[in-house]
């Protein structure tokens, strides 16, 4: 199922870097959740943890190495060299059914190792659940033909983002196969092994879970959009410019987005809420600060598919620039509703000296919100005063 230690999103390794360079003492604690609150079985459970198992065979290969070393500029090799050693454990993967029968997974682990269990996770369980399930072929690559037809029509410029919730790997590698081999506006996919095996060009952002982290050890929300940037800078020096907003709240983002974050960034992505408003937002804060907009980009990201992408591409025309980060419309269009499943980080702490501190993802949508409900309280309180 998952196929290499690459076969997972780009921002995994930059995340994982930042944590090895700035905080090498922190744990953390990721959190699965279904929100679908699907029922599963005990044998799934069983076949879960035999899959999970396989991932320890995994280790970066000398092809996959040099490989990294010689398209993540941004990354130093002694990283790659650490990663090399680097394997999963899956006694650190903690699987169960609740009495209603959801399932409950937490891996444990330093930050920068157990962000990179994330993605392996879901796209695993995604997997296993589409195992006994026959995809009409014709059919997707007819349905994926005219998304291809969107994107060109629209002039649009679009990545795969679709790992984490795939149908499998190998309906993955399909789709972005097809998107190479056709002029549509594919730019590249946030899986790395993809992007080798394939020759196309690997993307990513940072994640949701840095500000997470950087809130919970450091007294809150309220500056954590702008420290995360900081240390992105620090770590990255200008490297993977495109800054996520909507951990706390666009609105709070938006505040702690200064001239100079805003001058060295490239852009901003939109991951929830009306994008609509997030365009008016994004544009009004880079000319109250005295930036064109038309020389920044905003990543969209939402639960997106086609026609949606291309209304916003019209949306922006003119006003900013644009592009689209898609992801289960590409990887799982296959007829079958598709897994509604995250892993956030839930727990960290910044060395063991110090207690582990509830992590906090509030949205530009009501009621997805992540975390312990006193803990949102107490985030939404500091954020009002």
């Amino acid at each position: 199922m998952i196929q290499s230690i690459l076969d997972t999103d780009l921002y995994k390794f930059t995340t994982s870097y930042a944590y090895f360079k700035l905080y090498p003492e922190a744990r953390g604690t990721f959190t699965f959740n279904d929100r679908a609150k699907t029922e599963y079985d005990e044998q799934f459970v069983d076949d879960l943890h035999d899959a999970l198992d396989s991932l320890s065979r995994l280790s970066l290969t000398d092809e996959e190495f040099e490989y990294m070393i010689a398209n993540c500029k941004y990354i130093p090799q002694n990283y790659f060299e650490w990663l090399k050693g680097f394997r999963f454990e899956s006694s650190k993967i903690e699987v169960s059914l609740d009495s209603e029968r959801h399932l409950h997974i937490e891996v444990t682990d330093f930050m920068y190792k157990v962000t990179l269990y994330e993605i392996a996770v879901l796209a695993t369980v995604s997997e296993l659940v589409n195992r006994n399930r026959t995809v009409d072929i014709e059919a997707m690559i007819s349905r994926l033909e005219q998304k291809e037809e969107i994107a060109r029509s629209s002039d649009m410029r679009f990545s795969d983002f679709g790992t984490r919730r795939r149908f499998s790997f190998d309906i993955q590698q399909m789709v972005v196969k097809h998107l190479r081999d056709h002029e549509c506006g594919f730019v590249g996919t946030s899986n790395c092994y993809l992007a080798m095996k394939l020759g196309t060009r690997m993307i990513g952002t940072y994640p949701h879970e840095l500000p997470m982290f950087i809130a919970a050890v450091n007294g809150g929300p309220r500056n954590a959009n702008y420290l995360t940037m900081e240390d992105w800078v620090k770590v990255f020096d200008g490297y993977l410019g495109t800054a996520l907003t909507d951990s706390f709240g666009s609105e709070v983002f938006f505040k702690n987005f200064s001239k100079k974050h805003a001058s060295l960034f490239d852009g901003v992505r939109h991951d929830s809420g009306d994008p609509i408003r997030f365009i008016d937002m994004a544009i009004a804060r880079y000319k109250e600060l005295g930036i064109d907009p038309m020389v920044k980009t905003i990543i969209f990201s939402d639960a997106l598919d086609f026609p949606r992408a291309a209304e916003l591409k019209k949306a922006c025309e003119g006003r900013i620039r644009c592009s689209f980060g898609i992801g289960t419309n590409l990887t799982n269009d296959t007829g079958y509703a598709p897994c509604n499943i995250v892993m956030k980080l839930s727990k960290c702490q910044i060395n063991r000296r110090q207690p582990m501190e509830l992590c906090v993802k509030l949205s530009d949508v009501p009621g997805k919100e992540m975390g312990d409900p006193r803990e949102i309280e107490v985030y939404r309180y500091l954020l009002r005063n």
